[in-house]
């Protein structure tokens, strides 16, 4: 009889031309993850490079860029990737009703989420909570951010970025929100990130190396070889 309990090995099935990625580190599969509109999320890939996100093995795709949110970079993310992506929509720089328009924007072009600045007002957080379904990402990078307003006003997800202090700050909100769902960023090493887990985090944030890391390598490796 087959122990169906038993650990299975899962197959692994790659091809010559695109066994080739961005790998995202295996320790972040020890999260819960999020189960969103039925995906669980475990892992989110913090690009806007369409290359890098046509080829990572992450669950998910994080893009917030530092520029005004434009309605052709959503809809170019949302293309090139084949893993659902959350959009920056802004609430930093960009505020008031455009926030709100561009939301509904990245809802109707695909977006699994929206993710909101930490500078947003909780007025214009209401405000794309009311005119949107899909869930709202809020960014937290403290301690001392407004948690219970943030959530009254309709934020579904917190996205914790506060540097050294991400698996403090986590843990605060934990302990004052048990079932609150956490995106974090998860530091730069295997045990930044397991600490960020254990501190109550759902799903973690990977900030890939750059293109031109990687093309470094690929380039060091061609050299390497005999023609």
């Amino acid at each position: 009889m087959v122990n169906i309990l038993e650990k299975k090995t899962a197959p692994v099935i790659t091809t010559n031309l695109r066994d080739h990625l961005v790998e995202v580190p295996e320790v972040i599969r020890r999260a819960s993850g999020l189960i969103i509109l039925g995906k669980r999320i475990k892992s989110l890939i913090f690009s806007t490079d369409v290359a890098v996100i046509k080829n990572t093995n992450a669950d998910a795709v994080m893009s917030v860029y530092p520029f005004t949110p434009q309605p052709i970079i959503t809809q170019s993310l949302i293309n090139a990737s084949d893993v659902p992506v959350f959009c920056g929509v802004g609430g930093g720089t960009t505020t008031g009703k455009r926030v709100i328009n561009l939301a509904l924007d990245a809802e109707f072009k695909g977006a699994i989420g929206v993710v909101l600045n930490s500078p947003t007002k909780n007025d214009i957080l209401k405000g794309v909570r009311d005119t949107i379904d899909i869930p709202i990402v809020i960014t937290v990078i403290s301690e001392m951010d407004d948690f219970k307003g943030r959530i009254d006003a309709g934020a579904t997800i917190f996205n914790v970025s506060g540097a050294k202090d991400t698996a403090k700050i986590v843990r605060r909100i934990r302990a004052l929100y048990p079932e609150m769902p956490i995106i974090a960023t998860g530091g730069p090493t295997d045990e930044s990130i397991l600490e960020t887990i254990e501190a109550g985090a759902n799903a973690i944030t990977y900030t890939p190396p750059s293109n031109t890391e990687i093309m470094k390598e690929l380039m060091d490796k061609y050299r390497g070889q005999n023609y």
